[in-house]
């Protein structure tokens, strides 16, 4: 383990704040979460002088490691989970192995319980989730369905990301440029811009249980349900790693996914960068740097910001953007940050005992999907709308399972990351904050009876809770909509009107997630001029 992974993040400041003003900078990275770390140590590979200012006490970001409970020997990340997109180039240039970053897959991937006791797995080996299919009574015309239904989005991936070029890497291509990468298929494009998940189901099979476990991929982190058009391409996007090589997988990172950011800090420093926590910047300053909450002025010829657009926003100021580019400020204010997610996040006596794998400990080190089925997601999401709470679907991760190092001996952590629950909740999240985790744990009590029973401790985190621990406008773990409308060419790239001024973050392309891809193409961009 690296030093850095060994203080969680917390590095503190390497000198004084007078001493990092002293210096001019190549670049300040405003903001400390693993994409501007991955900024930091591109361009301090290539020789330039990068400091990166965190305003927390540890690095990270949404992609970090806390302590969020009294007995303190529980660590838990506050957002991230796990681990599935973070990109191979990244891994093997930055040595991300050789700092510590050691991960073991899902397996099954994805394990969904049923209300009469019955269950899917996609478990790594497809011979096992062919069994699993079998057992669970499904036809063989749905089965056949089922595996075309998962080629389709392996040949999206396959030509989007190992065809001619990787399209997640540089600039985005356009939409015409990506229909012909697709080869002019029109199921594939519709894929990518327009269908609902709910839709690319129907054209495969009828199984309504199929359609209850499988449309979870294509709502997470997003302001729609189901049924709502563009949510295939959300599925899609999660879809699009490529871990160990073996294609899209879910992996429980050691330690727990702080230990990513942790991993890309240590190359970063190594590389030269300078890293500094608990130093928040509070304007922006085009061509000079950037200006601390106590007046401190750092100087550097660019600045990148990690931080989501609004944010950045106002970091820049309105006045400072429009003098370059009004277009560009109006983009900003337009930027959809809108998220109906809630976690919780608990300390367990035991792990649950899941009635469809009655005594069983494999599901622990599952991805498991709990719902009430896919009609139930979609009214939960119109209920979103209009300000009320309902757990539509519930992702539910148990990090212990796998790894005990982030719990005391014996103990467990358990992780939930559930839909749907607004930004603006009817009654406010101080009054109702309780009532919307009890119909977390209400969920996971139908399918893991006694569930209360084997809680230490728990926290819930509505949106305005991750907007001001995190910092991520609106509560939004994607720093914006993953939709087709803010995807692919709509995303926003590293590169701004602004002169000196870049962004590295999740609203860049290719979007959210742990992908690092972000960071390291705003640094390609900044070193390419």
């Amino acid at each position: 383990m690296n030093e850095i992974a060994a203080r969680l993040g917390a590095v503190g400041l390497p000198m004084t704040v007078a001493e990092l003003a002293s210096r001019d900078w190549d670049a300040v990275v405003v903001g400390g979460g693993h994409n501007g770390l991955t900024a930091a140590a591109y361009l301090a590979r290539a020789g330039r002088s990068a400091l990166v200012l965190e305003r927390r006490e540890r690095l990270g970001g949404a992609c970090t490691l806390e302590r969020p409970f009294a007995d303190e020997r529980f660590q838990v990340s506050p957002c991230a989970y796990v681990l599935g997109l973070l990109d191979q180039k990244v891994i093997d240039e930055l040595d991300l192995q050789r700092r510590g970053l050691r991960w073991w897959l899902a397996d099954p991937n994805l394990w969904i319980p049923f209300a009469d006791g019955g269950s899917l797995g996609q478990f790594v080996d497809d011979a096992q989730t062919q069994r699993s299919l079998e057992a669970l009574g499904v036809s063989a015309a749905d089965i056949d369905g089922y595996w075309r239904h998962q080629r389709l989005y392996d040949e999206a991936r396959r030509l989007l990301r190992t065809g001619g070029r990787d399209a997640w890497e540089g600039d985005s291509p356009d939409r015409a440029s990506i229909e012909t990468m697709l080869g002019g298929r029109r199921e594939l494009i519709d894929l990518v811009f327009a269908a609902s998940v709910a839709e690319v189901m129907d054209d495969h099979f009828r199984d309504q249980r199929l359609h209850d476990a499988l449309f979870g991929g294509g709502v997470i982190g997003t302001w729609a349900g189901p049924r709502d058009p563009g949510t295939a391409s959300v599925k899609l996007m999660h879809h699009q790693g490529d871990l160990d090589g073996r294609g899209s997988n879910w992996a429980y990172v050691e330690g727990g996914m702080g230990m990513v950011s942790f991993a890309i800090a240590d190359a970063a420093r190594e590389a030269g960068a300078t890293l500094a926590c608990g130093v928040p910047v509070a304007r922006i300053i085009p061509g000079e740097g950037v200006e601390l909450e106590d007046g401190t002025v750092i100087r550097a010829a660019d600045v990148v910001c990690n931080a989501d657009p609004k944010v950045a926003l106002q970091l820049l100021g309105a006045a400072t953007i429009d003098s370059f580019d009004r277009g560009y400020r109006e983009r900003l204010e337009a930027w959809d940050v809108r998220s109906p997610v809630v976690k919780l996040n608990a300390a367990l006596e035991e792990l649950p005992d899941w009635s469809a794998a009655a005594g069983e400990t494999w599901p622990a080190r599952a991805m498991i999907e709990l719902t009430d089925g896919i009609d139930a997601a979609q009214a939960a999401f119109e209920g979103c709308r209009g300000g009320e709470p309902g757990i539509g679907f519930a992702e539910v991760y148990t990090q212990t399972g796998f790894d005990p190092s982030p719990a005391p001996a014996g103990k467990h952590s358990m992780t939930v990351f559930a839909q749907y629950a607004p930004y603006e909740l009817n009654g406010g999240w101080a009054a109702r904050r309780d009532e919307v985790g009890q119909s977390i744990l209400d969920l996971i009590d139908r399918f893991a009876p006694g569930i209360r029973d084997r809680l230490i401790d728990y926290e819930v985190l509505g949106t305005p809770d991750i907007e001001a621990r995190v910092g991520l406008s609106g509560g939004q773990i994607f720093q914006g909509s993953v939709l087709p409308e803010q995807m692919w060419e709509n995303r926003l790239s590293p590169r701004t009107p602004v002169p000196g001024f870049w962004l590295c973050g999740a609203a860049t392309h290719p979007g959210g997630s742990v992908i690092a891809t972000n960071g390291r193409n705003a640094a390609a961009a900044i070193l390419g001029g």
